[in-house]
């Protein structure tokens, strides 16, 4: 659909953005979007969002029509490889950049749409835009992670995460040595009070509680093996942060950012190294392992080598 709109005298000179918020009383970052997606031109041109107003002009915008956000979209997402197939459910290596589900304000590749895509029909059980998904992985975490097939066996799986059966083990490389080698955080963890989009250990937190276990220490740096008896949101990043040991590569929770450029790394140093759990059909222990990916692998190297 497209609208065509003049710019009247009181707005020439305005940004923009500004102007055609006002113009089709829509907020600014969404006036914003249109412009970023070239559906904004005058005479032909395309309108940048900081070009200034001229009135007079007529501004052509074609609204796109925009899907909506719980809608699973089915796609090739490249990376997301099958690590085991069962008749109940299927285990993922979950490549970093992929959310588990649709939500709103996520746009990128998702587990959900990906499975689809690739010829998988999961468990219906659950909203639409989560079903299969028992459990899952940040967008900037990688590694293994199981979806249900069957409507058996998300019951089964949905209630082992939440009775805590199931064995979840990481592996993240840590700024500096923590002390002692092996131990466990216990700490409550909630919103940050003074950041939406971040965590922090505050006192009326949910209970939380992470272990861990020193495998080889590089002097600027650790891997450590985690296993979660919780699972809350960013609950590593964040227990590694209050202790002054946050994962190397994480700049929200205050690592290096020189570490991080000589490490070569774009996100923070966690995989979902090996999940374990009672199959939901037989009651048999079931372990799948995640290898690292190439760019936690390279990082890992050059800790290795002394030259990071």
């Amino acid at each position: 659909m497209s609208e065509q709109f003049v710019v009247p005298e009181e707005l020439g000179g305005s940004r923009a953005d500004a102007g055609l918020a006002k113009l089709m009383d829509i907020s600014r970052s969404a006036a914003a979007l249109l412009i970023a997606e070239g559906n904004v031109t005058v005479s032909a041109g395309t309108v940048g969002k900081s070009a200034k107003l001229v009135a007079g002009s007529v501004l052509e915008v074609t609204v796109p029509e925009r899907r909506d956000p719980l809608e699973v979209v089915e796609e090739v997402v490249e990376g997301l490889n099958i690590l085991l197939d069962d008749d109940d459910f299927v285990v993922i290596d979950k490549p970093v950049g992929v959310a588990a589900h649709p939500s709103p304000g996520w746009v990128g590749p998702t587990v959900v749409g990906g499975l689809a895509g690739a010829g998988y029909r999961i468990s219906t059980s659950g909203a639409p835009e989560r079903a299969g998904i028992v459990h899952r992985l940040d967008v900037g975490t990688s590694g293994v992670m199981i979806v249900a097939k069957s409507e058996h066996a998300y019951t089964v799986l949905k209630r082992a995460f939440k009775e805590r059966t199931v064995d979840k083990v990481y592996h993240a490389v840590v700024q500096g040595l923590p002390d002692p080698l092996e131990g466990t955080i216990d700490a409550p963890i909630g919103r940050h009070p003074g950041h939406d989009w971040r965590f922090a250990v505050i006192e009326d937190g949910r209970p939380s509680v992470t272990h861990y276990e020193v495998l080889e220490a590089y002097g600027k740096a650790t891997l450590v093996e985690i296993h979660l008896e919780t699972g809350r949101t960013h609950q590593i990043r964040v227990h590694f942060s209050a202790l002054r040991h946050p994962c190397a590569g994480d700049l929200t929770y205050g690592a290096d950012p020189r570490l991080a450029a000589n490490l070569g790394l774009t996100r923070q140093w966690l995989h979902a190294r090996r999940l374990g759990f009672s199959h939901p059909r037989t009651g048999e222990w079931v372990e799948v392992t995640s290898q690292y990916p190439a760019d936690l692998q390279y990082a890992l190297e050059l800790l290795e080598s002394g030259n990071a």
